[in-house]
This record gives structure tokens, sequence and C-alpha cells, in this order.
């Protein structure tokens, strides 16, 4: 079972089959998912930033890793804008708890 609370497939795209949180891009669900596995690092980090920044945070981890945006975390924190605030804080309390259980 999941704790995350993630928007239904089936509310997940608009009529068209483009993300909720791409609604200033043309590009589809599937579309979107390749472009995560683009070879190049800015182009992964660009649209990670776009997902963490316009999307449910819930939502996010069904696209990406803790470990894949911890890994591009220096080229993703510069697309966050307002939402970079939240993601550090997150990132950190995980950490901490982290530790805690060591």
């Amino acid at each position: 079972m999941s704790v995350l609370n993630t928007t239904p497939p089936d509310r997940l795209t608009d009529l068209r089959g483009r993300p909720y949180f791409l609604w200033d891009l043309e590009m589809s669900l599937e579309q979107f998912k390749q472009a995560l596995r683009h070879e190049d690092a800015e182009v992964r980090a660009y649209l990670l930033g776009k997902l963490m920044r316009q999307a449910k945070p819930d939502d996010v981890f069904v696209f990406a890793s803790i470990a894949e945006i911890r890994n591009l975390w220096p080229k993703i924190h510069r697309y966050l804008g307002r939402s970079a605030a939240f993601w550090s804080w997150l990132f950190q309390v995980w950490e901490a708890q982290d530790r805690a259980r060591r």
C-alpha cells in the first residue's frame, strides 16, 4: 500500500492526453515520460523542475525517484521557482529522519 495520494490516471491528463501539470506545453503524457529519459541531464532537470513546480508533490514520485531528484538536484533547483523552499525543506526533513533511524 502506498502512502502517496496520487492523482487518479483518468484525471492526470486532459482530453488531448496532456498532463495537468504541463498546462503551458503541448506535450502528451507519453512524450513527457520519454523526455524524462533524455540523454541530456539539463533536459531532464528542466522537466523535473517543471514537474516539481507545477504538479502535486505526491504526483512527482510517480515520474521520478528520490534518488533521481537528488542526483540532479544542483540542476533542478534553479527551475523550481518559489517551490524551491518547499522541496529543500522536504529533503532536509527526510535526511534528518534517515540520520535519526541509524
